[in-house]
């Protein structure tokens, strides 16, 4: 396996939506654990999202998701192959084009976003499937094919459910697809304690709180774990590795594929200044405007030769101790290191990885009033991180047997025109960032095995992340959202209706 590779994602409109409904849900049955990623038109109000008060927040989240709409949704299904390689998944990734039914608010800040990443209104408007928002309207959610009973048959699969920075995601999915939000906080972490029995994982945390990486917007983590997970599978080191294996479309099913290349994360001779705003968040106000670099590539190489540069530098420090030396006053183990992320790197008791429980603030960076309409919210969406994935899909009649190893006819040889086949500008889509949240969480499984094993644990193997169960990351807390059901609160109504429909009352 090598750094690089091309993703495939499906593109689901309502033009081909009832085709591969057949193979969106086998997909969603047979997959081991589901990512998902959003595209939405707005987010209301930015400074009441970072309120103080998590209740508050909520408040704020619920105004928007009742205004506002989801524009396309990205699933990515991992399903582990058990008769391969440890931690082996056949991956499949879908990209949906969604439209509200109902008056929606579409805020200017946003289609600038998107459009400079290449989404297409025009599509949306004539192509997307439609929705209606709330409570069910008429007939019960889970007859027909409509985007509201692929939710409800997310449901009924019971599988972990990974998403990144994901609290408004969520909301946005219950609004849009499930019913009224609640009024309080709270009932809202009960009713989803319910729907997901198999958990929520939020990348965002893991990759703040338990990989400990210098930075955690989206693309960031994933081309950190991707290089990570390559330099081990080229060095021959012990596994396990994470190992990734795509269908193969053929036929007409190649004209629904929009192939992402993933290169390998690769060096520039060139001394290219990076944009520091940029490095920390995911996310510029200026956009492809800004005359510095956006890289993501240099940005990780650069985050790793900082380190690499710190560990040399604490070695010769211990190294002078050990013979009698003293350091140099008012050494720095952050001296080289980008001023925008030096309020992340609190150093450990070892000495050897840095604390990254803090989110870098945007106060740290340089100023410029002309900047202050773009607060914190928008990076920490756009960032979501800034969204800067695949279900073997044939015809109505899937076998279930055949796609455990996408050797499904249909799927065999991929036309080379169609592997030519170019994505249009930038690389920022629902399913595309679907497919990374979902490698950062199986990287994370991989790695925390590898770990526990070294550490010489004779648990019975987890496939998952414990320690990350059901915590959701908020933006400048020290500690996550818990989704759980509190002996102080109640389910909704509403919840407690589409449980009985769901799954027949057997919660």
């Amino acid at each position: 396996m090598t750094d690089s590779m091309v993703v495939p994602v499906i593109d689901v409109h309502s033009g081909n939506f009832k085709e591969l409904w057949p193979a969106l849900v086998v997909a969603i049955k047979t997959s081991s654990f589901i990512a998902l990623d959003t595209e939405l038109s707005g987010l209301g109000n930015r400074k009441s999202l970072l309120a103080e008060s998590i209740e508050d927040r909520y408040k704020a989240i619920c105004h928007a998701a009742r205004s506002r709409s989801i524009l396309s949704l990205g699933f990515a299904c991992f399903k582990k192959l058990d008769h391969k390689n440890p931690d082996t998944y056949l991956v499949q990734v879908y990209n949906l084009t969604l439209l509200c039914s109902e008056e929606y608010i579409i805020e200017p800040q946003s289609v600038q976003f998107l459009v400079q990443h290449g989404f297409d209104f025009n599509k949306q408007y004539s192509h997307g499937i439609t929705y209606c928002k709330g409570n069910n309207r008429g007939g019960s959610d889970d007859r027909g094919i409509h985007i509201r009973a692929l939710f409800t048959e997310l449901l009924r699969a019971r599988k972990p459910l990974v998403l990144h920075n994901g609290l408004i995601d969520i909301a946005f999915l219950y609004q849009s697809f499930y019913a009224h939000l609640p009024e309080r906080l709270v009932t809202f972490t009960a009713d989803l304690s319910d729907m997901f029995p198999a958990g929520i994982y939020d990348t965002k945390y893991i990759t703040e709180f338990e990989l400990r990486l210098t930075a955690s917007y989206l693309e960031y983590a994933y081309k950190k774990c991707k290089l990570d997970n390559s330099r081990g599978l080229s060095s021959g080191t012990p596994g396990p590795h994470l190992h990734i294996d795509f269908c193969q479309y053929a036929g007409h099913m190649s004209t629904y594929v929009d192939y992402r290349e993933c290169p390998a994360v690769a060096s520039s001779e060139e001394q290219t200044e990076v944009c520091q705003r940029f490095s920390a968040f995911g996310w510029c106000p200026n956009g492809t405007k800004c005359p510095l670099s956006h890289d993501t590539d240099l940005i990780v190489l650069q985050d790793e030769k900082c380190k690499d540069d710190k560990r040399k530098k604490r070695k010769r420090q211990r190294e002078k101790r050990r013979a009698g030396g003293e350091s140099a006053e008012g050494s720095s183990i952050f001296e080289g290191a980008p001023l925008n992320k030096i309020p992340n790197m609190e150093v450990d008791a070892d000495g050897d990885k840095p604390n990254t429980t803090t989110e870098t603030r945007r106060e740290d960076l340089p100023h410029d009033d002309s900047q202050t309409t773009l607060d914190e919210a928008q990076s920490e969406n756009a960032e979501k991180d800034d969204k800067a994935e695949l279900n073997c899909p044939t015809t109505s009649t899937v076998d279930e047997s055949k796609m455990e190893d996408g050797s499904n006819e249909q799927l065999r040889g991929r036309p080379a025109e169609a592997q030519k086949k170019k994505a249009d500008a930038g690389t920022h889509r629902a399913g595309f960032d679907a497919y990374m949240t979902a490698y950062i969480f199986a990287f994370s499984c991989a790695l925390s095995k590898k770990e526990n094993s070294e550490g010489g644990e004779n648990k019975k193997e987890q496939s998952w992340l414990p320690a990350c169960l059901n915590k959701v990351y908020l933006s400048g807390k020290a500690a996550p959202l818990n989704v759980v059901k509190s002996t102080f609160a109640k389910s909704s109504k509403a919840h407690l209706e589409k449980m009985e429909m769901v799954w027949g009352g057997s919660m």
